[in-house]
């Protein structure tokens, strides 16, 4: 599908110049882990004639497959810049990007004992539920669910609803920094059943080197303002960094709804 690029003016011909937009997946482009909405797809596809786009989120490539694309649409077609797992699995244009490897970082040893310690910990956790697949590993992070990201979405709704009461995502990352102070890991809470745990440094402004790289390209960019959309915009929600960070412009929704009113009042 990279072919649907072609209908869009190329990247250093946008009329908006020297800008690229960065968008959050969850509770900024769609529902949690829900799919994406036509009036969503629309606006990001007339934005795109005017100025660069892309997402970054924490989740691998296949999640966002699902929400955003279809059987017969990739994903990678839909934006200039697809920035799965914070951007370890990168995509310019529907070409992959050279990406990074979590387990290769940490090595096999460490990665067992943070693994058991984990496990231990959830099944010594008294929740009222509990599903499956409490680790998830991915190409550049572990994610972390109490609940397991098995649950189902009337699930996920009530968890999450308990965990803010609680504060089990919380503690338990709390526990995890005491645990292993050494081993240079960032812990960052996300989504609504879950948290990511990446080596410090990879967490959302792990993609700006790709878009600072862009300068050095051929037919690339030297993007100058680089705006960024989440809802996670606070110290510990995992896109504060990026929010934060002095390269970007950052923007905090609340919604779906909350983004598309913002780009409405900047873009249109």
């Amino acid at each position: 599908m990279a072919s649907a690029g072609a209908v869009y003016p190329p990247l250093n011909q946008r009329p908006i110049k020297n800008t690229v937009l960065l968008f959050d997946v969850d509770n900024t482009l769609t529902i949690p882990r829900q799919g994406i909405t036509p009036e969503m797809l629309q606006t990001l596809s007339e934005l795109r004639h005017k100025v660069a786009i892309g997402f970054v989120g924490g989740s691998n490539l296949p999640k966002q497959q699902e929400q955003m694309g279809s059987a017969n649409v990739d994903v990678t077609s839909l934006f200039d810049f697809c920035f799965a797992e914070n951007g370890l699995t990168a995509y310019r244009l529907g070409e992959q990007l050279a990406g990074s490897s979590f387990i290769e970082w940490i090595g096999e040893e460490k990665y067992k004992e943070l693994v058991k310690f984990i496990l231990h910990y959830i099944a010594d956790l008294d929740i009222p539920v509990k599903r499956g697949t409490f680790i998830e590993f991915r190409n550049g992070m572990i994610n972390v669910s109490p609940i397991g990201r098995n649950a189902s979405t009337e699930e996920r709704n009530t968890y999450e609803k308990y965990d803010k009461e609680h504060g089990i995502r919380t503690t338990m990352v709390q526990k995890l920094k005491e645990a292993f102070p050494d081993l240079g890991l960032t812990y960052s809470i996300g989504g609504q059943i879950s948290f990511d745990v990446f080596p410090t440094g990879w967490d959302k402004t792990y993609c700006l080197r790709h878009i600072e790289a862009e300068k050095d390209r051929p037919d690339g960019v030297e993007y100058t303002t680089i705006h960024f959309f989440g809802d996670k915009a606070y110290p510990g929600g995992n896109d504060w960094e990026i929010y934060d960070d002095k390269r970007t412009i950052g923007h905090a929704v609340k919604d779906p709804s909350d983004t598309l009113r913002l780009l409405r009042e900047m873009f249109f």
